[in-house]
């Protein structure tokens, strides 16, 4: 056995399966997997369980993870989903290698098992109908009641599984059951269905069945077939594993491989949800521009937003892994990008709402090329060129005429620094005559003070600028949490996770001064828009002269307890 990474934690999990690796268990091997149904995009909370189970495949010698598609329900599922999922889990750095399968590559193999468990008297063909079913089911504080075709005969439910299979019946008129007990306490091992006639094209199998495991029986053979020796999956299966063992343990001679199934929590994210009904209800009601819009937590909506994947594989590994309730504040997934960033993005300047500044000391004509440092703090990202010009632009709110106490920017009268440039001080401001509204400051530039304190004053403030004259343009895309509460879907006082939205989750800004340099930035490519927060190209509206930024995250928390800061 190899010892694990130093810098992975040992948690309940990875405990269990150094234990069994020192009994031999399973002949010291491991093998995890990553079984997503593609019904829709992935999000942070399967992250969780990409990290765990593909870190885990990483972290042992004689160990592997394998992606299954488990691909039961035709009528939900998607050949792009299929390739999306691929896209997400290669882009958070893992890789399955040989090991991709499909669920329905066992459908021939799984039919055979229930052929088996009919002969041995432990499933059954039942004509209930689906509404029949769920009132003979019980509740959870009333036993169920058994179906009137429980009993039978192998010979009878043989026949009517093989003509299920034949097409010889209507969707929906029977179903294969397993036979365990109608007065279990858990109601999953009341008698669950194995099979239900469904006739829907899929896109691996096309139309050679019309027959449908449930994810049930499916999964837990699905693990046997493939030699996984610990089935990983979220607390709400819990309840499953009595029925994941009972199959596997009634088709032992036939299978011979019994995975262990552990379950973990799942990821609950303030701000946002998590469930894939109503993640699909928010694309399809329009809420949002589709599954990758950056407001959601899909990985493709997250990796649009500029969301690096060494950001999640970090907060994935912060969260741990526990049995307990996983509610994570969304200011430690922000902070994770920010501090990747601050590391990895090379800076820049953009101003987002510009008010022109003339620097009447400099002639109209002056150009003045300034080398900058694409980091303050490495070498590595190596420079670039700045225009220095007769006026440029300042963010409207780097200038106040009644300035607040403690206030460090330009006032009338006042100094400060333009980044990387020199001190200036506003001697004049001009307005429009209908509206009174300032359009332009007069300033003048104090050449002694390039880079470099002035002798005997003090200048605290520093801001950003771009060039009047030479700059590019962007629209800016401003997003903020989708949700205006950490739990939307905590619906205690009504309504629904609907009346939460955020209706400032996304502001537009078009055509706003950035550095000329811009223009060569690449699809996904980071920055740090100087006091303003880390940017990203979008990697679907951008196009070349097009430019289109996307806020990742702003530089610190704008938000506590739950609300929004001023």
């Amino acid at each position: 056995m190899s010892g694990p990474d130093d810098k992975k934690p040992i948690d309940f999990i990875r405990t269990i399966i150094e234990q069994d690796i020192e009994r031999n268990l399973n002949g010291g091997r491991v093998v995890t997997r990553f079984p997503p149904e593609p019904n829709g995009m992935l999000h942070i909370g399967h992250a969780k369980s990409i990290c765990l189970n593909f870190g885990i495949a990483a972290q042992y010698s004689n160990a592997r993870c394998h992606l299954r598609f488990d691909d039961t329900n035709p009528e939900k599922e998607e050949m792009a989903y299929i390739h999306s999922i691929q896209e997400d889990v290669r882009w958070l750095g893992f890789d399955w290698g040989s090991h991709l399968y499909f669920a329905s590559d066992y459908f021939e193999r799984l039919y055979e098992l229930a052929e088996v468990l009919i002969h041995k008297g432990m499933a059954y063909v039942c004509s209930l109908c689906a509404e029949d079913m769920r009132t003979y089911r019980g509740t959870l504080t009333q036993p169920g009641q058994e179906s009137p075709y429980r009993n039978r005969s192998v010979a009878e439910n043989l026949a009517m599984f093989r003509a299920m299979r034949a097409g010889e019946y209507p969707d929906g008129s029977h179903t294969l059951r397993a036979k365990i007990s109608m007065a279990s306490p858990n109601i999953n091992m009341r008698d669950p269905t194995l099979y239900r006639i469904r006739r829907a094209h899929h896109h691996q199998t096309k139309d050679a069945w019309c027959i449908y495991p449930t994810y049930d029986y499916t999964h837990c053979i699905s693990d046997a077939l493939e030699g996984i020796t610990h089935s990983l999956c979220t607390l709400e299966f819990e309840d499953h594993r009595p029925l994941y063992d009972w199959i596997l343990d009634q088709l032992k001679e036939e299978i011979g491989c019994h995975p262990q199934q552990i379950e973990f929590s799942r990821l609950e994210l303030e701000f946002t949800v998590m469930s894939k009904r109503i993640l699909t209800t928010l694309v399809q009601q329009r809420h949002v521009s589709g599954w990758d819009d950056p407001r959601l937590p899909t990985i493709a909506g997250l990796r649009r937003r500029g969301y690096t994947p060494a950001s999640i594989r970090n907060f994935c590994s912060l969260i741990g892994i526990t049995k307990a309730p996983n509610h994570v504040e969304m200011a430690l997934l922000e902070n994770c990008l920010r501090e990747d960033l601050e590391i990895n993005a090379p800076r820049a300047m953009a101003v987002l709402d510009p008010l022109r500044v003339v620097l009447e000391n400099l002639p109209e004509d002056h150009l003045e090329e300034l080398i900058v440092a694409n980091h303050s703090q490495s070498e590595a990202f190596g420079t670039r060129m700045v225009p220095l010009t007769r006026e440029i632009f300042i963010e409207r709110d780097d200038f106040a005429e009644n300035p607040p106490k403690g206030y460090k920017r330009l006032v009338l009268g006042g100094e400060v620094r333009l980044r990387h440039a020199y001190v200036i001080r506003c001697e004049r401001v001009t307005r429009n005559p209908q509206t009174q509204a300032i359009e332009t400051l007069h300033c003048q530039v104090d050449w002694a003070t390039m880079n470099k304190a002035p002798e005997g004053r003090k200048v605290k403030g520093v801001i950003h600028w771009v060039s009047a004259q030479r700059h590019g343009k962007a629209h800016v895309h401003l997003y903020d949490r989708l949700f205006s509460v950490p739990q939307p879907t905590d619906n205690k006082g009504g309504g629904t996770f609907l009346d939460h939205i955020n209706p400032g989750s996304l502001t537009v800004l078009e055509d706003r001064p950035v550095e000329e340099s811009l223009a060569r930035a690449q699809l996904g490519e980071h920055f740090q828009f100087e006091r303003l927060g880390y940017f990203c190209l979008d990697s679907r509206d951008s196009k070349p002269g097009h430019l289109v930024f996307n806020r990742s995250v702003s530089l610190r928390d704008s938000w506590a307890k739950g609300e929004k800061k001023a």
